[in-house]
């Protein structure tokens, strides 16, 4: 692995790359803000007919608000993988959900173990997340103070089922304790993220379809716009899958160590927009 601020990109010069970054940690600041830097280094890659788009935990309504300045309009991965969303019409070009079976095993386990999480699903064609409103704890209280216009918010009284809809995200906030034994007897099965928010620093668990990975959705998108070859950037865990389905791949000098072993090399932070100097000295500076 070396380290590196600027090295020219030579296949990209004559392959349609698509280039692929998560958000948080990675092209957002600490602040969930776009700087002006990367809001203009990837504004002027869209002008220039070079494909740039997105891979994150995020839903496309939050990852829109924190990604304002960015004009390019490319389809977006969201929610880990579950979803390409097209960023001009918002239509779903891409989805995965869990069978009514798995929702239901899922369910279970986690009540059983006495976790109480958000399911987020696609009840009468709209987002949302249901919840018990009389069992949130600290961890989701900071999630929800922090969304307390989101039209796609569902307290129920637990005498109401969770599982409502196509659901296709488990996202549990709880202790440590709680939630690995749920993650160890999950994982095998199912694409499960074990890590703490970058914000909050409370524990998630979170569980999706097997085949829901930003690793499946970034070959899918691929497809979708004729790419020969994936350049993508991360930080965090759930980047990993991303990272390996990648011809080359780029961690921020803030990414967890598991991800830098893997990557092909390191870049600058996000609070340094690593990302985006990267773009400008071997990508625009390649186009020049």
């Amino acid at each position: 692995m070396n380290v590196i601020l600027q090295s020219r990109d030579r296949a990209a010069c004559s392959d349609k790359t698509l280039y692929i970054s998560d958000l948080d940690g990675t092209l957002l600041r600490l602040d969930e803000t776009v700087s002006a830097f990367t809001a203009e280094t990837v504004n002027r890659l869209e002008a220039e007919g070079i494909l740039f788009s997105y891979a994150t935990a995020r839903s496309y309504l939050t990852a829109s608000k924190v990604t304002a300045g960015i004009t390019a309009r490319l389809p977006v991965i969201v929610y880990n993988g579950a979803f390409i969303i097209d960023s001009g019409t918002r239509a779903i070009l891409s989805s995965t959900y869990f069978t009514e079976a798995e929702a239901e095993e899922i369910e279970g386990i986690l009540l059983r173990s006495q976790i109480f999480p958000l399911v987020y699903s696609i009840l009468n064609e709209e987002e949302k997340f249901t919840y018990y409103e009389d069992c949130v704890t600290p961890g989701m209280r900071f999630f929800l103070d922090r969304r307390k216009t989101d039209t796609r918010r569902r307290p129920v009284p637990r005498t109401e089922p969770l599982r409502m809809g196509r659901v296709f995200y488990f996202s549990c906030i709880d202790s440590e304790e709680k939630l690995r034994p749920v993650y160890g007897m999950l994982k095998g099965r199912f694409h499960c993220i074990f890590q703490r928010d970058l914000y909050s620093g409370a524990q998630w668990l979170e569980i999706l379809p097997e085949d829901a990975t930003k690793a499946h959705a970034a070959r899918r998108l691929k497809n979708l716009l004729g790419a020969d070859r994936v350049v993508s950037f991360g930080d965090g865990k759930n980047d990993l899958p991303l990272f390996q389905a990648s011809d080359a791949c780029y961690a921020v000098a803030n990414a967890v160590p598991e991800l830098k072993k893997c990557a092909t090399a390191v870049i600058g932070s996000n609070q340094e927009d690593g990302v985006a100097a990267w773009l400008r000295a071997n990508v625009l500076a390649a186009e020049a």
